[in-house]
């Protein structure tokens, strides 16, 4: 089996089972999100040795853990937020996957060598789909304008945090020279490698909502 193919599969597994704890939420969503905490730290002092690296994770890891559970068991409105932080960072990371693969331009930067000029574009584009797919696939009941200017504006930034989110990562396991965090999602590697966008997005989404900026 290919890298491409275990990766595949494991998100087919992994994925729906994330959503459905997200959608669950209360209890069952916390004790998914103890489980994510103490196997990502198991990673971390498994593979990192800098003190200054484990603490910075770990504050992202647990800031990142405790927005999820508060947008969820919040409100209806925030529970929709978290959803499209969720679709939009996956939409993101597809986008700078397959504009990467298929039109090749000039390398973004040394940290992270796969990563290149077309992929950024394309994850700015691919994470715009996702204000189409909240409005009009996920549609619900909720007085939420995903159409309106400043959601376009605010996927650009959430997407350029993702990209940056990942680009950290690498950078801490540059350091380390390590290509992974861990082995626990084969064709990803750790936790940390896969939800390294993610946590800065969802970090950031949630001071969005906090201050009001969206919805």
């Amino acid at each position: 089996m290919t890298n491409l193919q275990k990766r595949i599969l494991t998100s087919l597994i992994v994925l729906p089972l994330s959503i459905f704890f997200v959608f669950k939420g209360g209890y069952l969503l916390l004790s998914f999100l103890l489980l994510v905490f103490f196997i990502a730290n198991y990673e971390l002092f498994s593979v990192f040795k800098k003190k200054t690296t484990i603490l910075f994770l770990d504050l992202t890891l647990i800031l990142a853990l405790f927005s999820i559970y508060h947008l969820r068991d919040n409100s209806w409105e925030s529970f929709y937020l978290l959803v499209w932080f969720i679709i939009l960072t996956v939409c993101s990371d597809i986008g700078g996957y397959v504009f990467g693969k298929i039109f090749k331009w000039k390398k973004l930067t040394k940290i992270s060598p796969r990563k290149t000029l077309s992929g950024v574009l394309g994850s700015f584009i691919v994470s715009l789909f996702s204000l189409f797919i909240m409005e009009n696939i996920l549609k619900y009941n909720i007085e939420i304008k995903w159409f309106e200017p400043k959601f376009f504006f605010v996927a650009i930034i959430l997407s350029l945090i993702a990209q940056a989110g990942d680009l950290i990562i690498s950078y801490f396991k540059r350091l380390e020279k390590i290509k992974d965090t861990g082995k626990i999602l084969p064709g990803h590697g750790g936790i940390f490698d896969r939800i390294d966008s993610l946590m800065f997005v969802i970090i950031f989404g949630f001071l969005l909502h906090n201050f009001n900026i969206i919805p």
